[in-house]
Order: C-alpha cells, then structure tokens, then sequence
C-alpha cells in the first residue's frame, strides 16, 4: 500500500532576461564567462523571481563550447526561506550558449553529448533519468494518491540503527523538506548517487542525484565534502549538521534541512519512505507526523534509523498496532498460519486479489502479497509505497 576541478563561481545580481540562449560575441573555443553566466542567469528567470540575486557554480568546462554546473536562485537571510537550484549543462554553437536544466527535455540529450571531461559516463548515466516527466505532487493530507509509486529505496540520512530528532516537519514549497537533528551529527547520503556542491561557496548545500530521477538535498551543513561528481554510496558522510547558510534562508540550531526532488523539480515529501518511516503534512509548515507501521510521533520526536525499504519490501501497519494475521491464501477464508507484528518488515514474492480489507487512510484493496514463506497478507495491512504489486502477480 502507498499512503511516495574547482568550480569557477560567478556571483551575479537580480536576473531580468527571460530568454533560454545568450549570443557568443567572441570566436568561438573562447570560453567567456560572462556570456555562459548571461545564458544560465536567463534559465533561472524564466523559472522563479529572486529578491537576493543570482549565482553561477560552473564545475566542469572543456575550455571551449561546453560547461557544467548549477544556477542558483539565493534566498534572503530570513526565516522561511529557502534558495532553489538546478544543475545544468550548456553547449554553444553557432555563437549561441544553449542552456538546458535538470528536468528538462534536453537536460539528459545534452549531457550524453557532452565531452567527458564535462560530464563523464558514470554521471550520464545517472543524470538520463532526470529528464523532462510529469512529477508526483504528494498531498497536503496524510491521504494517498491513486495509482502513485512513492517508493524511494532510500534510508534516513544518519546511521542504521542510531536515533535522531525529528525537528521540523514538511515545510517549504510544496511541503518539500524536513528538519532533522541529534545523533552524532553526521549527515550520510540516503542512497546511493552522484554528489553535486551547489553554493559558490562550496559550503552548506549538496545534492545527491539518484536512480529514478530522484534526488535528495542537504542544507546547512559544516564541513560538508566538496568533491563535485563522484560516485557515491548509500551511507556515504556528506557533511555535518550546521547552521550554513550560503545560498540564504536561516537556521537557529544545527541540523540538516532534508529535501526531495524529482525531475528537476521540487516534490512534496509527504507519503515517500524514509528508513522505513514515512513523513505527512500538519496543518502548518513545520508540523506533521511520521509513521512508523502504527507508530506516529510528531515534531520533536526520536526516530530510529532502521534502513532502506526496499522495492519489494513492505512494512506491516495493522493502523492500531497489535499482529497481523498470516493466512494460508489470499483472503480471510484461508486459515491462519502465523501472525506478523506491526512495524515489521516483510518481503514479498508477488500478490493476488482476494477478500477485501480497508486499512489506514481509508485505503480498501482487495490485494494481497504472498511473502517469501508462502503465506499470505492483506495490502490494506502493508506500506510498501504503491497500491499495484511491487513484485508482479501471483
């Protein structure tokens, strides 16, 4: 069930151009950065309006007609808000810079033709899913949506088994990121990626672009790595929690500022599974619960890393705590061969429909996964981030 090289720096003012492509005014194989940081400052005008200005992180360049980085929208030195950035690629021909962003169409093209001292293979492959698609907006309630995949493989972004804070609910646009704190301060990569810096400043702000065309943001990081490109793995040490704030925005304490993206853009982090936890709206920015199977804690609480969800896994949620009954065939007229407790993580071989169940949120399904031992459970008692099979039929 689903309830989701150094880098050059240009640091530039207030975008006002609202054009995709800059004229090159000298020959061309002279990079001028000037020009490219015209053509990129375009891009982040046509997205969003900025009151504290623009920045260019150029990573890569071949010297000549291709370039690598990200564009910045900062945010302003206030409470509440939050800096946006894209990485892009750019090519210029014909005396053109042509500049494509992540989530767009041209975004996975451009990078696959890149030279390789600009974008290597590895990060083409990785950067192909992050092209132009239509992104899961979650809720603003705890609801699911219909025929949504939330699955994320991803864990919390510390250590299996330690317990942090969770100190600040869904909050941003779209409800995108959370605020976590505690443990031993060290932010680790929530599955396995490329690592991007995003700030001029090298400091405070990674991204880490994953499989499915997720990725994940940390911000407010101190002494965060600065290696932009490399491969990393799930559980890789990014940075510690800090009070950062480079590309703007504020924070009061240490911790890291969590976010979710996908195809570019950023996506409600509600209903998506975190180490086995999933997060949901309140009724205000920085409220909200997690839920754990029929464990809910809200803002403040301690949550324990338990790992990645994975991809036929699920999480028994009997929505009031207790066991789960285990049946011998899909549906209640089977006789019960065990029970399962809640929380628990199982793993499923494929599904079949049987009698029909209603669980938390309402959900009714007449779904149920067999699992590894052979018997059988009803979906409406099962997270697993979908309400198709995550593992085929039976």
């Amino acid at each position: 069930m689903r309830r989701s090289l150094p880098a050059v720096v240009l640091s530039v003012g207030l975008a006002v151009a609202v054009a995709v492509s800059v004229p090159a005014t000298r020959a061309a194989g002279d990079t001028t950065a000037g020009e490219l940081a015209d053509a990129v400052r375009a891009k982040i005008a046509a997205k969003t309006v900025t009151q504290a200005g623009t920045e260019v992180n150029v990573m890569r360049t071949d010297g000549a007609d291709w370039a690598f980085g990200a564009g910045i929208a900062r945010a302003l030195p206030v409470a509440g808000a939050y800096p946006e950035g894209w990485l892009f690629v750019a090519h210029r021909e014909s005396k053109q810079w042509t500049v494509a962003f992540e989530g767009e169409a041209a975004f996975p093209t451009l990078t696959a033709a890149a030279p390789e001292k600009v974008v290597p293979g590895a990060e083409k492959q990785v950067l192909a899913t992050h092209g132009a698609a239509t992104p899961k907006l979650a809720a603003d309630t705890a609801k699911p949506l219909a025929n949504g995949d939330f699955r994320t493989g991803m864990r919390l972004p510390w250590a299996v088994g330690q317990t942090w804070r969770y100190t600040g609910g869904p909050h941003g646009g779209t409800r995108q990121s959370v605020d976590l704190a505690g443990g031993d301060g060290r932010v680790l990569a929530a599955r396995g990626g490329t690592l991007y810096v995003m700030c001029s400043s090298q400091r405070g702000w990674l991204r880490v672009a994953h499989d499915r065309g997720y990725s994940t943001d940390y911000y407010h990081l101190e002494g965060n790595r600065t290696d932009n490109g490399v491969t990393v793995g799930e559980g890789a040490f990014l940075g510690n929690i800090g009070v950062d704030v480079s590309c703007g925005g504020s924070a009061t304490g240490p911790h890291v500022h969590f976010s979710l993206r996908q195809n570019g853009v950023y996506v409600g982090i509600a209903a998506h599974n975190f180490g086995k936890w999933q997060f949901y709206n309140g009724s205000a920015e920085y409220q909200g619960t997690a839920l754990h199977g029929s464990t809910q804690i809200g803002t403040g609480g301690s949550m324990y890393n338990y790992g990645a969800l994975g991809f036929t896994q699920g999480i028994v949620d009997t929505n009031g705590g207790g066991v789960l009954n285990r049946r011998s065939g899909p549906g209640t007229n089977f006789g019960i061969v065990g029970t399962v407790p809640d929380g628990n993580t199982v793993t499923i071989s494929c599904s079949a429909n049987g009698t029909t169940h209603t669980g938390r949120f309402g959900y009714t399904t007449a779904m149920w996964n067999k699992l590894t031992d052979g018997s059988w459970i009803s979906d409406a008692y099962t997270w697993t981030g979908t309400g198709n099979p995550v593992n085929g039929w039976c």
